[in-house]
């Protein structure tokens, strides 16, 4: 079984992510900035916590020491969901949204990166992009621009740490979770962008952690540097609906 640190673990993706992975008998430690809900999570799943802010470079540092000399795999499920039109947006709507969503992720793997190196059968790295991404929807430019950062982050460094570290990134579109429900608010909204997906529904955690418990364990061994869409569709279908 494998050690693995997880970013953001408590609520949504990144928790269904650490219980699929528990369950599976992996150790694992849990980093985030909510202490409450990370000790309460760690008490059902039998994990480990470290309380972390990603914009501090000391709290990284911390969570990577607590997570040990030797780690298995590194998940980086912090993110953000700012839709704002392009000219009402401002350069800390641009900043935040790299820092947390990329420049975050590049400061994770780095303070990790002597631990992921030493792990015996190569180790495994998951980030997150959006559908947003390759598809243009307005009021996305700040996200959309931050996450695009992940796919080239998650790209470049799957080459550079070929073979022993396997980087990939997923790209979800909206997701049934906490931070989802800021654009889904009400039950009208989340059935008007359901119905935009040729599998018509928002997507749960689990439809992304199933993918990611693949990624990150022997079972995805052969798969690096690809940003995979689990998104019902939306990225390459559109379908006539009668």
């Amino acid at each position: 079984m494998g050690r693995y640190l997880i970013y953001g673990g408590n609520g949504g993706i990144g928790e269904a992510i650490a219980r699929r992975l528990a369950t599976a008998g992996h150790d694992l430690v849990l980093a985030g900035r909510n202490d409450e809900e990370l000790q309460a999570l760690a008490g059902e799943i039998g994990a480990q916590t470290v309380t972390c802010d990603v914009t501090d470079d000391k709290a990284i540092a911390t969570a990577a020491e607590a997570a040990g000399e030797i780690l298995d795999g590194l998940v980086y499920a912090v993110g953000t969901i700012n839709l704002k039109p392009f000219a009402r947006l401002k350069g800390e709507d641009f900043l935040n949204d790299f820092n947390l969503n990329a420049l975050g992720a590049a400061k994770a793997i780095q303070a990790s990166l002597p631990a992921l190196q030493k792990a015996p059968d190569g180790a495994s790295v998951l980030l997150f992009s959006t559908v947003a991404v390759d598809q243009g929807f307005a009021a996305h430019a700040s996200i959309a621009m931050a996450k695009g950062a992940v796919v080239g982050l998650t790209r470049s460094l799957a080459a550079e740490f070929a073979p022993q570290i396997r980087i990939n990134a997923i790209a979800p579109s909206l997701v049934d979770s906490p931070l989802g429900k800021r654009v889904a608010s009400n039950e009208k909204m989340a059935e008007a962008v359901a119905k935009m997906h040729p599998l018509p529904r928002l997507g749960r955690p689990d439809d992304i952690a199933a993918m990611g418990e693949i990624l990150l364990t022997d079972a995805g061994s052969w798969i690096t540097g690809q940003v995979i869409g689990i998104d019902g569709g939306r990225s390459t279908l559109r379908v006539a609906r009668g």
